[in-house]
């Protein structure tokens, strides 16, 4: 009847308002500017997921410290910034030397400002059985792996918790979560990580800092690339790797650092301590 007809021409009214007034460029541009003024570092700034980060974190207006012991693959990364219009300073870092951490985070603040966002990104494995592996190996799988992070950490965290804000994502591997053979030190390390995220996310709740973790499954990196060289027959491993993952392909670069951004961003401020994995299925934890 007459009151169902009105009914629907006030509802269609509404929609014709709201379609007027919604606005894709203007929320594309606060969407682009979601990490504008904010000072982000990228650890290992100058490989495949590290260097994706950086320019992702870029393009979306942030300052971005690209950190790398490869100073040289870093200023690459900065380069590509740069010439996209971002802002970027690559800055050699050693993640193991508490001195050159302190050194590097001490001067990335001065020259882009304080860190609001740390990407704990840096990472080295080695492939063997663990009867296989010596104690050297160890030394530097967990300073490079779970050390490194703790010396970030603890460099950043204090500036974060004085100024009430911080996101920090630490990079970890499904091989802390369910395994990997011939990774048996390099699970250990990112298991680690995972535990030390969560007890962060505890401890500086409080003071508005969240901490999460990502973590990769076979990603097109330099780092596979190395793990299929060592195989018998590196394209059927790769192929191997493909076939088990149920979306079909390798995740690359880019996949990565869109979760990281995410957890680096405020639309994820009601969010820590929380682990996923980003890996097209290959793992589905609950």
């Amino acid at each position: 009847g007459p009151i169902l007809v009105n009914t629907f021409t006030y509802l269609a009214q509404i929609l014709r308002d709201h379609c007027a007034a919604y606005q894709p460029s203007l929320w594309m541009e606060t969407h682009m500017a979601n990490f504008e003024g904010k000072t982000v570092i990228v650890t290992g700034g100058g490989g495949g997921i590290g260097g994706a980060t950086s320019k992702r974190f870029a393009a979306d207006g942030a300052k971005v410290a690209v950190f790398d012991m490869n100073v040289e693959a870093a200023q690459k990364v900065v380069d590509e910034i740069q010439a996209a219009g971002g802002v970027a300073q690559a800055f050699k870092c050693n993640i193991t030397d508490r001195a050159e951490v302190d050194a590097a985070v001490a001067a990335a603040e001065a020259a882009l400002g304080p860190i609001a966002v740390l990407v704990n990104n840096a990472g080295w494995d080695v492939f063997k059985p663990f009867t296989k592996t010596v104690p050297a190996e160890w030394d530097k799988l967990i300073a490079i792996n779970l050390t490194g992070a703790l010396h970030m950490l603890h460099a950043v965290l204090p500036g974060m918790a004085e100024r009430k804000y911080g996101r920090i994502v630490n990079i970890a591997s499904d091989a802390a979560r369910g395994g990997s053979s011939g990774e048996a030190v390099y699970s250990a390390c990112k298991g680690g990580l995972v535990a030390l995220s969560k007890t962060l996310a505890r401890e500086h709740a409080r003071q508005s800092i969240t901490v999460n973790v990502v973590c990769p499954g076979p990603t097109d990196t330099a780092l596979l690339a190395g793990v299929a060289e060592g195989a018998r027959d590196p394209a059927k491993l790769i192929e191997a790797f493909k076939s088990a993952i149920p979306l079909g392909r390798l995740g690359q670069p880019a996949d990565l650092a869109s979760a990281i951004a995410f957890f680096g961003s405020d639309d994820a401020s009601f969010i820590t301590g929380q682990v996923i994995s980003v890996s097209g299925g290959l793992t589905m934890h609950g």
